[in-house]
């Protein structure tokens, strides 16, 4: 079974350097322009630019999240689908070294699969 579950909002369907947008459109399941406003919002008042992982963290601690970095037991054998199928219930994002997805209920959600791609660390939120 893939992990994978495609995922783009963008309203234009783009395929754009958006990763952050959408996994915090998945995450807080808002679209697209919503997700883009909070981010943008959120980097005008901190002084910051764009989606950056302080600007969109933020956003995601606004709304309830917490960040924990993965072990470093494995760094380049643990994947976004490892993490996925270890958590199977839950909304959560991930932070790869260059990207950002949403895992929600055990599956990823982006627009590419990404799945192979080794997560750093994540947001979640407890229910």
């Amino acid at each position: 079974m893939s992990r994978w579950q495609y995922y783009n909002p963008n309203p234009y369907g783009k395929y754009t350097i958006d990763c952050a947008v959408r996994a915090v459109s998945a995450a807080l399941d808002v679209d697209w322009r919503e997700a883009y406003a909070l981010i943008h919002a959120h980097g005008y008042g901190e002084g910051d630019m764009g989606p950056t992982n302080e600007t969109w963290g933020g956003v995601l601690r606004r709304y309830g999240f917490r960040r924990a970095i993965i072990p470093n037991s494995c760094p380049i054998c643990y994947t976004a689908e490892d993490f996925a199928v270890d958590n199977p219930v839950g909304t959560y994002v991930l932070g790869f070294e260059n990207h950002t997805a949403a895992v929600i209920d055990g599956r990823v959600y982006d627009s590419f699969d990404s799945t192979q791609l080794c997560p750093q660390y994540y947001w979640y939120r407890e229910e």
